[in-house]
């Protein structure tokens, strides 16, 4: 049985070339470069080489050839408009791509009738994403009743040369807007933004810790529509060294301001500045997949991670589709078109991880919400309405109405814009919440007039920071509901008198299923800056 791999002889392509003909399929490996086809072909039992290109007529190549089944691993998917896929249905070639093309994979079940027509299989993203990050979430989220959030990043080692359409897929999005599903909303976010530092650790091996920035990927889409809870989800990615990524960073801002259009034609450039340095590094890869939910009444948190040694990471991305190959051989996939995050489960990918210098680790823990590590047992003595806007783990969200009056003197009204606070009047409401490593970033937004904070633990009070302030908190449980009273602030860490804090007897009760707030915050020797009130309701 034949296989055409379409850029059989890229970077992806040539590992699953060779994975493919070692599973005893006769490869053809194709691409427009005779001489680089040859070349493997020569390599590898039973292959040959074919001159093919993907924008061409393959609808006569693949009636000349007749293979078994075709594999496009050249891309980039972004932008493409179905043609490998047509061609293959019209000559009823078996389908299979490694595609991370979020609006590409997401579309593919708009062949699924012809493809059950000509009775052929088509399945799209056979690769690291949405196929392997599919199967471990699947893993992770069994059993909860629902998932709040879905946290995922790749880090590639800096050995792991990127071909030429993998340089063009991170670069179309570089700086782009990017909707991703938070705080129960979608919401707009940007490529190669959202940076963090992660960290990678699996037991018996030394940690990984490297930036990581905000890419696009099908999960984006396809996670919050398949899982109980609709969680929110975040892919990011990122090289070895934080230089290449932090050059990223800075040209996406370029591109998110209209200073740039995109940067989809840097892409040598990319490729070079990957190749002055990929003698340096080191040849570890890591995969870390965090999935935060609700079992009962509990909360859980449940990690994954992936360290890959010896240079097998860029292995991992051709796992998906050998293994779909097999399967296909086999009869278990019926026709149809589908995209390949629920096809393979995580055995699956074991049986190949233990032949590669790859190791894995799952985590799961019990976590227990701030306010409730703040409050202890009196927590639960808090209005079910109040209990539950405090029950925060990975994500959520609330809406309802509320009111806002601002102070009328000068100075208030300089510090409400400072502090971003709304304008007086009548809002609907929305606040998001973010949570990370126990620490909580609520996001209020008034009619669409935005202002944050980030809420933590620090010597059994409530810290709340906006800014470059830091108040802190003892929290009152009242038969109503709950208080906050003010013990200590500071400006950037400097402990400030607290007879010049601001004046805030912030209260939260129930009324019915609603969550009721009312915060007035006044100033020694300024009066009132802002109040604002309502109601709202977890989403």
């Amino acid at each position: 049985m034949r296989i055409l791999v379409l850029g059989g002889y890229g970077g992806f392509g040539a590992r699953l070339s060779r994975r493919l003909a070692t599973d005893g399929w006769q490869v053809l490996v194709a691409g427009r470069s005779k001489t680089a086809a040859a070349a493997l072909a020569a390599q590898l039992p039973g292959a040959s080489a074919l001159v093919v290109d993907r924008m061409g007529d393959l609808e006569i190549i693949l009636r000349q050839e007749r293979p078994f089944l075709l594999i496009d691993a050249a891309g980039p998917f972004q932008g493409d408009d179905g043609r490998v896929v047509r061609a293959c249905i019209a000559e009823r070639v078996h389908y299979i791509d490694l595609a991370d093309a979020r609006d590409f994979v997401g579309a593919i079940g708009a062949f699924d009738a012809a493809a059950r027509a000509a009775g052929i299989v088509v399945i799209s993203g056979g690769s690291s994403v949405p196929a392997l990050s599919g199967a471990v979430v699947e893993e992770l989220a069994a059993g909860m009743d629902a998932v709040h959030c879905v946290d995922m990043s790749i880090s590639a080692s800096n050995r792991a040369t990127a071909g030429a359409s993998v340089a063009r897929a991170i670069l179309s999005y570089v700086g782009r807007p990017i909707e991703l599903w938070r705080g129960r909303r979608w919401v707009q976010a940007f490529g190669w933004q959202m940076v963090r530092r992660e960290t990678y650790a699996v037991d018996g091996e030394a940690q990984i810790r490297r930036l990581v920035a905000l890419a696009d990927v099908p999960d984006h889409s396809i996670l919050p529509e398949i899982l109980p809870g609709k969680p929110s989800t975040t892919f990011r990615a990122g090289p070895e060294f934080g230089f290449q990524l932090l050059a990223l960073w800075v040209l996406s801002w370029l591109v998110r301001w209209g200073g740039l259009s995109s940067l989809s034609g840097l892409d040598r450039w990319l490729l070079g500045l990957q190749g002055l340095t990929s003698a340096l590094g080191s040849d570890r890869s890591a995969v870390k997949i965090v999935v935060k939910g609700v079992v009962g009444e509990a909360l859980h948190t449940r990690s994954w991670t992936l360290i890959a040694n010896g240079g097998d990471g860029p292995e991992i991305p051709t796992l998906p589709a050998q293994i779909l190959a097999r399967e296909l051989r086999e009869g278990r996939l019926l026709p149809g078109a589908r995209h390949a995050g629920r096809l393979i489960a995580l055995p699956a990918f074991r049986e190949q991880f233990a032949k590669l210098a790859i190791r894995e680790q799952a985590v799961s823990m019990r976590y227990q919400p701030l306010y409730q590590r703040v409050m202890g047992e009196r927590f639960f003595d808090l209005p079910a309405p109040v209990r539950q806007m405090h029950s925060i783990i990975g994500d959520g969200g609330a809406a309802g109405t509320g009111t806002v009056t601002r102070g009328t003197s000068h100075m208030a009204h300089v510090t409400a814009i400072i502090m971003g606070f709304p304008p007086s009047g009548e809002h609907s409401v929305h606040v998001a919440f973010a949570e990370n490593n126990g620490i909580e970033t609520w996001t209020r937004s008034f009619s669409g007039h935005h202002f944050q904070s980030r809420l933590s633990l620090a010597k059994g009070l409530l810290i709340e920071r906006f800014g470059p302030m830091r108040f802190s908190f003892d929290l009152l449980s009242t038969p109503a509901g709950l208080q906050m009273v003010m013990r200590q602030w500071s400006i950037f860490h400097v402990p400030m008198p607290l007879a010049l804090a601001p004046r805030s007897e912030a209260r939260e009760w129930a009324e019915g299923e609603d969550f009721l707030f009312d915060v007035p915050i006044r100033l020694p020797l300024v009066g009132m800056i802002v109040h604002y009130h309502g109601r709202l309701r977890r989403l």
